[in-house]
């Protein structure tokens, strides 16, 4: 079976960045990082999650964080220049990225938001990230994240 191209995967393949899909049974149930990453049979430490936090003019930033981790709501909101943040509601997560809950990728959503990679990527070659779709990982180099989503590399998690 040929794998569907999703925006984040197009998105790479126009940057002509080496990425590798890995691809793994979803159930209608959602399941967290630490669950993918077995699926996917690698350590949680290399899997990364992408929130999405709004501030009270609904503005957006993108915070790519180790699964295994909770976002520092503070220092994510200094890392960007804002007094206070919040998750954006789930209802609006298609809408404003172009993906749902739990296929959310950082790469291609509908418009360039400002993006933040937690500094624990720097300790690690490639990560895996949501391809786009539900039940698709996209393994890379840390340094193309960066590069692709032009983000900024802070520390932002609860350790």
């Amino acid at each position: 079976m040929k794998q569907k191209k999703t925006n984040a995967m197009r998105m790479l393949d126009r940057q002509k960045i080496n990425y590798s899909v890995n691809i793994y049974e979803i159930s209608d149930e959602h399941i967290d990082g630490t669950e993918v990453a077995n699926k996917v049979g690698i350590e949680d430490k290399y899997v990364y999650k992408t929130l999405v936090l709004e501030n009270s003019d609904h503005h957006h930033f993108v915070f790519i964080i180790p699964v295994s981790n909770t976002l520092d709501m503070k220092a994510a909101a200094h890392a960007v220049n804002e007094k206070k943040l919040q998750l954006m509601p789930l209802d609006d997560l298609k809408k404003v990225t172009g993906y749902i809950r739990g296929g959310c990728s950082p790469i291609g959503m509908k418009k360039q938001f400002e993006t933040v990679v937690d500094e624990q990527a720097t300790s690690i070659d490639s990560l895996y990230i949501s391809g786009g779709e539900r039940g698709g990982q996209i393994e890379m180099a840390v340094d193309d994240l960066v590069e692709v989503t032009n983000a900024k590399v802070m520390h932002v998690t609860h350790h």
